[in-house]
């Protein structure tokens, strides 16, 4: 939907259009900032519950709750500032004029959370091997 808004904006300049497209990202921002705040929760708190106490544990309660907190934030954020941009046309998201509230904007909201979450999952499990698996020697 969003590449269609992009593609009809492109053609025709049409406020309303871009209006529709700037509410829309405010609704899919707040359904994903909803979501990671529910399931991130949910599954936070299932492993908060879980009855063996071990480093492994630990770590993954970090690892939910930390990426669910950044994404969560993220989300929230951008579907603010899209909102107000929506309304209020002094508060535009198109600030040629001024590279530099661009990059703060898109760092916070775009690039630093993706690093941030990188970071925290940038351990994979180990390889499990296979019990019918045998090496040649």
């Amino acid at each position: 939907m969003q590449v269609g808004l992009w593609t009809y904006l492109w053609v025709n300049d049409n406020s309303v259009v871009e209006l529709i497209g700037k509410i829309f990202i405010v609704v899919v921002s707040f359904i994903a900032a909803l979501g990671f705040l529910i399931y991130g929760g949910r599954l936070f708190f299932l492993l908060k519950r879980f009855p063996i106490e071990s480093k492994g544990r630990r770590k993954k309660l970090h690892e939910v709750g930390s990426v669910t907190a950044i994404c969560f934030t993220c989300f929230l954020i951008k579907c603010t500032v899209v909102g107000l941009s929506a309304f209020y046309p002094d508060a535009s998201l198109e600030v040629l004029d001024h590279p530099i509230l661009d990059l703060v904007y898109y760092t916070l909201t775009e690039i630093l959370p993706s690093l941030l979450v990188l970071y925290i999952l940038r351990k994979l499990p180990p390889k499990r091997v296979s019990a019918q698996y045998r090496s040649i020697h």
